[in-house]
């Protein structure tokens, strides 16, 4: 039977603190938006509140970002500089895990994300992103891959250099200790 993911009343209350004061001090990703209206609907939500904590506590800063969906959610984006530490060093997704026979990583990217209850960001969504900011100088970030890329064994990633964001593939297999996966989470 599983447990429902749930923090305890003061944990959740320092996580709106962060998550708030991330907001005021970032507005630039969120123009027009209402705190109050937000915290609202994260305070309705003990699992949405779960996924952000852990988010936070793997270190990727979570914030709300427009990345102009065109729906009616909010949606907190991984907004550490470099590509989540907690969440580094992990192949593309179970399959490609599997298919390791020597020096497997612990988990995959899908896996923990999955566990996470987030998504991994769309190549779309992470150019977005970095129009924010500049994000994964030294890092480099896992992004949702189109099924016909990975049905041929890759996956893709991305990372900003040279003042510019780049997308490119590896084998959905492989992990780095400078590669992680940001994700997204609708509230």
């Amino acid at each position: 039977m599983a447990t429902k993911k749930e923090l305890s009343p003061k944990l959740k209350e320092e996580l709106i603190d962060i998550l708030r004061t991330r907001f005021e001090g970032n507005m630039h990703r969120h123009e027009g938006y209402d705190w109050n209206t937000i915290q609202s609907k994260l305070e309705a939500d003990s699992d949405k509140l779960w996924s952000l904590n852990e988010m936070e506590i793997t270190g990727g800063e979570p914030d709300i970002v427009d990345l102009a969906d065109n729906d009616s959610d909010y949606l907190f984006v991984d907004c550490s500089p470099e590509s989540p530490k907690g969440r580094r060093s992990l192949c593309y997704d179970r399959e490609a895990l599997e298919s390791r026979k020597k020096y497997p990583p612990q988990s995959s990217v899908i896996d923990v994300a999955n566990e996470m209850g987030i998504e991994l960001l769309t190549e779309e969504q992470y150019y977005k992103l970095q129009s924010y900011g500049e994000f994964d100088t030294k890092t480099s970030s896992w992004i949702s891959t189109p099924s016909e890329v990975r049905e041929l064994g890759g996956a893709l990633f991305c990372d900003r250099r040279y003042n510019q964001v780049f997308t490119y593939h590896n084998g959905a297999d492989s992990y780095y200790a400078a590669r992680g996966f940001r994700g997204v989470l609708r509230v």
